[in-house]
């Protein structure tokens, strides 16, 4: 069992309450509920893009210009 925390641990104490209270903490995630996602869904699209890109190059011989 923990020992008492004293006059001075119980100031401590009761100065850092703020940082638990529930609009301090975790509070970017909770406003953005589906960024995680949306970000990795974003990158799968660019390294797609850039993939097909690559692979599907026009030949630089060709006349034809698009």
């Amino acid at each position: 069992m923990a020992k008492p925390l004293g006059p001075t641990g119980e100031f401590f104490r009761r100065r850092d309450e703020w940082r638990k209270h529930p609009m301090l903490t975790n509070n970017l995630r909770h406003a953005t509920p589906g960024l995680g996602i949306a970000l990795v869904a974003f990158g799968v699209y660019l390294a797609g893009e850039a993939a097909y890109n690559y692979f599907h190059r026009p030949d630089p011989h060709s006349t034809t210009h698009h």
